[in-house]
């Protein structure tokens, strides 16, 4: 038989056991929590575009920060033609999971050129539609009763494991023109693009392609008296990021 000390010594071993392998247990769960905080940074487009005329540099990036089913996001465009930026917009917006594939989205955006600025309520849908399209759709709500809508649509078509071909198109309709900006009611103008990236790595992506733009209606009026072009087609040069 085992004496009180014995006896004792065991209980304490045993309890030291326990709470060690509690300790251990609590670290792992601290470390790896259900729900952590995440960030992601995401540059689509960083480029150069080759005209008659000039070669203008656009971006379109993105970057977002939260958990599983709520994100804040930010999103830019922005487009310099001959040392002058032209257009420059930002949406802050609060995401929502509300399905495993979409997110609403609820925010403000700015346009800060063309000048006047305007100022607009967001409220869009963001996900991935069957066959893998990947979608962005927003209504913009702004002052003096100024309405927008824009919807953009992409789709990555793997030709290898790191060469991707991506067609992508993005329309905007506005409710009543605004001749100060050049926006026109209805169907404003519609972008196509047609990319092709090769993934040095996951995310570091260069590519080439081809980029269409073309503005219908009343816009397409505007454009024209102030001699500028209703339809443009650009050679693409430029790089994908992601952090």
């Amino acid at each position: 038989m085992m004496s009180l000390r014995q006896r004792t010594r065991q209980t304490c071993l045993h309890a030291s056991a326990f709470f060690l392998s509690a300790l251990s247990a609590s670290h792992a769960l601290a470390g790896n929590e259900d729900d952590p905080l995440l960030y992601k940074v995401m540059i689509d487009r960083f480029e150069v575009r080759d005209t008659e005329e000039n070669h203008p540099l656009a971006l379109d990036g993105q970057v977002w920060v939260g958990r599983d089913l709520q994100k804040l996001w930010f999103k830019t465009e922005a487009e310099r033609v001959g040392g002058k930026t032209e257009h420059i917009e930002l949406q802050a917006l609060y995401s929502r999971a509300i399905s495993p594939y979409w997110d609403v989205q609820l925010g403000l955006r700015k346009d800060f050129q063309p000048t006047p600025g305007r100022s607009w309520v967001a409220l869009g849908f963001q996900g991935l539609a069957p066959y893998f399209f990947e979608i962005d759709a927003a209504l913009f709500i702004g002052e003096s009763g100024r309405t927008a809508l824009r919807l953009q649509a992409e789709y990555d078509l793997l030709l290898t494991q790191r060469l991707i071909l991506t067609p992508e198109v993005e329309v905007n309709v506005y409710g009543q023109n605004d001749t100060d900006t050049g926006a026109g009611s209805g169907l404003s103008d519609m972008e196509a693009g047609l990319r092709l990236r090769y993934e040095v790595r996951r995310e570091i992506a260069p590519y080439i392609g081809v980029n269409w733009n073309r503005r219908f209606g009343n816009s397409a009026d505007f454009a024209r008296s102030e001699a500028e072009e209703v339809d443009d087609l650009q050679w693409v040069l430029g790089i994908r990021m992601w952090f």
